[in-house]
């Protein structure tokens, strides 16, 4: 396996190669880089490696910054001191996000899910993509679509497109437009959580189901809760359960 690290603590670089070296004696580390100019030049003159660790706040700027200015298809493990870029990491190839000081075992860990989800593809046939499609094709056709909601004496239709969350509150389940409003709807939440697509809307704990776009912050709370942003704003907090903590971060990653 073929690795970049992306760090600009000559510290972090070396303790860095020593876990992989720990890790898989056939790992190769092919640079470090310390900047954003460096990485640039590095990778448009160079093949792409099979992963990258990277650090985000690099000695001249963000290393997103790298991502603004080349197009590269190839994970990445964020490790880093921040925790306010979870969301915007999530949506740049990112195989796990670790905050430092990374020891042994967490990196360990993430590069296990890296090749659990990196493996090369083998060949399918039209019938094994058939037996594949069929059954998410016909689950897609039950995803809800739009919700019939009234307000006052008006009835009128919400696409899920402009659903932000749903909540529930002294019984009764509300659902959250893009715009603030909010409708009652005689759908439990256990029941919505069967009808909405899971790429789009997750079962945050008893009381919340949100979409990814309604997502605004993720805040690491506790080793094992984190606590979230949502927009509109709910006015009250709203946490991750504990146990849908690692199901949450493998649904951002998905």
């Amino acid at each position: 396996m073929k690795v970049v690290i992306v760090e600009d603590e000559r510290l972090a670089v070396d303790r860095l190669k020593g876990f992989l070296e720990k890790y898989d004696a056939q790992m190769e580390v092919l640079a470090d880089l310390p900047s954003v100019k460096k990485a640039v030049d590095w990778f448009s003159s160079n093949l792409v490696p099979d992963l990258i660790l990277l650090d985000i706040h690099l000695e001249d700027g963000q290393s997103f910054g790298i991502f603004d200015q080349i197009s590269l298809d190839c994970p990445v493990i964020f490790i880093t001191a921040f925790d306010e870029y979870l969301i915007k990491a999530f949506k740049l190839n990112s195989v796990d996000y670790l905050l430092k000081p990374v020891n042994f075992q967490e990196l360990g860990q993430a590069l296990d899910k890296f090749k659990k989800y990196h493996t090369p593809i083998k060949s399918f046939s039209l019938a094994d993509f058939q037996q594949i499609l069929n059954p998410l094709v016909e689950q897609k056709l039950n995803y809800k679509e739009r919700f019939l909601v009234s307000s006052g004496s008006k009835i009128q239709t919400v696409p899920v497109d402009q659903v932000a969350y749903f909540y529930s509150e002294e019984k009764i389940t509300f659902l959250v437009n893009r715009q603030g409003q909010r409708f009652p709807l005689d759908l439990s939440l256990d029941k919505l959580q069967e009808v909405m697509n899971p790429s789009i809307f997750f079962r945050i704990n008893r009381k919340f189901i949100a979409s990814l776009e309604s997502i605004s912050q993720i805040n690491k709370y506790s080793p094992t809760r984190l606590k979230l942003g949502l927009l509109p704003d709910p006015k009250q907090e709203v946490f991750v359960s504990i146990e849908r903590y690692s199901q949450f971060k493998d649904w951002l990653d998905r």
